[in-house]
């Protein structure tokens, strides 16, 4: 079930396909929910599963003015709570896990189980990022100018307008409430050290490195990302001889 539905003043598209729990998917910069196709889209089989269009990315049109983070996540928030109607998982990828993120600051009692792919919590988490006037793929600027409704002429002007957004500011993991899964990449964009760190700061949290993966490690591996996935947003960990863990896995006086 396709349509639009306007938040934060933005007549954003979305899909919806499914039943069971809601499964809410932001999907990477300068892209679209086609991230999802060939992988968390298929868990529809045993979630209601979101598709949200991000502001001035895929079906979704450019609105005037600069846009920030906060910006970003009150979209996400204003579509779970008009159109979901209620808390859901959350699962971005790349940028769109920084807009996950933030929203799970902002609006904690709206994300239920959060799950962080290929992301980070501050700019110099990444080895690099998009440049105002830097060039992409044809494939890229192909699949924005497919359904887009602004056009092929406006994706530099979107570019320049994220790019230039500010990513300075540093969100804090630490204050991160809900069950959370952090995948990431062994030879990603993100470093290491700071997916692995952002796991550390996180006190409920997994963490997933697929091996043999990019940035692009949904494309690269969509069954096993979207299983790791899947057991995480159905199935409680069971740790035999759990560390870090042990307060949360010891058992609780009946």
């Amino acid at each position: 079930m396709a349509g639009y539905v306007t938040v934060n003043g933005v007549r954003s598209w979305y899909d919806v396909h499914g039943e069971g729990d809601p499964l809410v998917l932001l999907h990477g910069g300068f892209s679209d929910s086609r991230d999802f196709e060939i992988s968390l889209q298929t868990l529809a089989g045993r979630f209601q599963v979101f598709l949200l269009d991000r502001r001035a990315h895929g079906r979704t049109p450019d609105v005037e003015g600069p846009v920030t983070l906060d910006m970003l996540a009150d979209d996400v928030s204003a579509f779970i709570e008009s159109v979901v109607g209620g808390p859901a998982h959350v699962a971005g990828y790349s940028s769109g896990g920084v807009v996950a993120l933030a929203l799970a600051l902002r609006r904690p009692d709206l994300v239920r189980r959060l799950v962080l792919m290929n992301t980070g919590y501050s700019k110099d988490g990444w080895m690099f990022l998009p440049e105002p006037d830097g060039e992409f793929p044809d494939v890229v600027v192909d699949a924005y100018a497919e359904v887009s409704p602004d056009g092929r002429d406006h994706f530099p002007v979107m570019v320049r307008k994220f790019a230039t957004m500010d990513m300075d500011l540093a969100l804090d993991p630490s204050a991160i409430t809900s069950p959370t899964l952090v995948l990431g990449a062994d030879d990603d964009i993100v470093h290491l050290s700071h997916t692995i760190g952002m796991y550390q700061a996180i006190a409920n949290a997994q963490l997933a490195i697929l091996p043999g993966t990019s940035h692009l490690l949904l494309f690269e591996k969509p069954e096993q990302a979207t299983a790791v996935v899947e057991e995480f947003l159905s199935k409680d960990p069971v740790r035999l001889m759990p560390i870090r863990h042990a307060a949360q896995s010891a058992p609780q006086p009946s």
